[in-house]
């Protein structure tokens, strides 16, 4: 059974909770009394505050709201969604051109530093120009030598026609005085041939004198070697005062004259083997103009033939002139390979100046002064001022798009900045044909993969206004392309 209390001293009801059974009338009088007495009290109950309400009416219209702006939210994104095609597989390209050396030199001067700005045909790098400069000089020198040739080719035809008479001439005079060349060679031939005899007797003779000449040597010899035996024993003898110092002298005397009867011994032996060798160059001298006269009437023969010869080419001057004319077009042919060559000469002298192919900033320069360059070594990198963006879409991504199609570019360096460009073109197959090893789905073990495709987007050049010298190939940029 509930029944209420009244705490008087804080003036408030306090509910209390009684499970016992009332079993005599006493206790039942006393709760009934209780009860009046809290009847009597209406005033006391209206201070108990009433139980507060839950605000449901807020929470339903936040609910509402928040659904609102979820479904214009979800009713954005879904029109976003089907008008834009976005991608952040994409880079910043550009046109990066490197500069060589298109022929072998040494660098004598490099005029520029890495990053700096360059305009088209600034010189960049400067080779030692000394080689080829001497190759121009000797190019010009041959041009000059064939104009020269050609001139005195030209000279010749007119010369070949005006001298064909006299040629006729000359060439009956020559066979003429060739037939009497070869009766006074004969002559010799004949005078040749009687003077050997008389010369192999010189030799025979100056042998004979030879073995003379050796025995007065071994003679000598013989007495160079006692008169020597008997100077170093009077020498030890008046070492030690057995004889006066005269018997060493007449020693000495007698040593001398035999050094002297051999010295003439040896020179006469020379001489007969002077003399030897001069009988056997008087045969050998005879035997030459023999064979000398017998060549001057080989040669005599051969020029009447060549004489012969020449008055037939004497009578027939016309074909000369036109071998004469031949000669000319060929000095003309002489004279364009020379200008050729001379302009090839002058040509790579001014590769010797390495200039800017484009204006741009240099990247990568890896050249100094001395080093040793040769033709196609990469000096450096000229990065211009042209850039696009290869953006990677999926091949899903590509059924709306078109080139032309506006494109909206952020990259990940300038991420506050949006700049504006459109659709140029897209590739004409995707990246993994253009790979060092495309793939080869023909293989047995095909899985389909999504492909990317490459699409080329350029910047509106009012958009990248003030950030020309910022952006530079390689950078990350993410792309949304809108589409129609």
């Amino acid at each position: 059974m509930k029944a209420n209390s009244f705490n008087g001293r804080n003036g408030h009801k306090t509910p209390v909770l009684e499970k016992e059974l009332i079993t005599d009338s006493e206790t039942l009088e006393a709760v009934t009394a209780e009860t009046s007495v809290t009847a009597e009290a209406p005033e006391i109950e209206k201070e108990v505050p009433p139980k507060r309400k839950r605000p449901t009416g807020l929470i339903l219209a936040a609910l509402g709201v928040g659904a609102i702006a979820a479904g214009s939210f979800g009713y954005n994104y879904w029109q976003y969604a089907s008008t834009h095609q976005e991608t952040d597989n994409a880079t910043v390209a550009g046109n990066i051109h490197q500069v060589s050396s298109r022929i072998p030199g040494t660098v004598s001067e490099v005029l520029v530093n890495d990053n700096q700005l360059v305009q088209p045909g600034q010189l960049l790098v400067k080779l030692d120009p000394r080689d080829y400069q001497s190759k121009v000089q000797q190019a010009a020198a041959a041009l000059e030598n064939a104009r020269g040739q050609a001139q005195a080719a030209q000279a010749n035809i007119a010369l070949s026609s005006q001298t064909t008479t006299g040629k006729t001439s000359q060439a009956q005079g020559d066979v003429s005085s060739a037939v009497a060349a070869i009766s006074t060679a004969q002559a010799a031939v004949k005078e040749a041939q009687a003077g050997i005899p008389a010369a192999q007797a010189e030799v025979r003779l100056a042998e004979a004198g030879i073995p003379a000449a050796q025995a007065q040597v071994a003679q000598a010899n013989a007495n160079l070697e006692n008169a020597q035996a008997d100077y170093n024993r009077y020498n030890q003898l008046y070492q030690s005062g057995a004889i006066a110092r005269q018997q060493l002298d007449t020693a000495r005397a007698a040593y001398n004259v035999a050094t002297a009867q051999k010295n003439a011994a040896i020179q006469g032996v020379e001489q007969a083997q002077a003399k030897l060798a001069s009988a056997r160059v008087g045969v050998a001298k005879a035997q030459s103009q023999l064979a000398q006269a017998q060549e001057n009437v080989t040669n005599a023969q051969a020029k009447l033939a060549a004489s012969k010869g020449g008055l037939q080419q004497a009578t027939a001057g016309g074909q000369d002139t036109t071998v004469k004319r031949s000669q000319y077009e060929a000095a003309k042919a002489a004279i364009a390979q020379s200008e050729a060559s001379l302009k090839d000469a002058q040509l790579q002298l001014s590769y010797a100046n390495v200039t800017a192919p484009s204006a741009g900033r240099v990247g990568r320069k890896n050249v100094e002064v001395g080093n040793r360059v040769q033709s196609g070594t990469p000096l450096m990198a000229i990065v211009d001022n042209e850039y696009w963006v290869i953006a990677n879409f999926k091949e899903t991504q590509l059924e709306k798009m078109r080139p032309g199609e506006p494109v909206e570019i952020k990259l990940d360096a300038f991420p506050n900045h949006a700049f504006i460009g459109r659709v140029d073109s897209i590739s004409p197959a995707s990246g993994a044909q253009f790979a060092l090893l495309p793939p080869d789905n023909a293989t047995g073990n095909f899985t389909k993969v999504v492909q990317r495709i490459p699409v080329k987007v350029v910047f509106d050049q009012k958009s990248i206004q003030g950030y020309e010298s910022r952006i530079t190939p390689g950078m990350s940029a993410e792309i949304a392309v809108e589409v129609k």
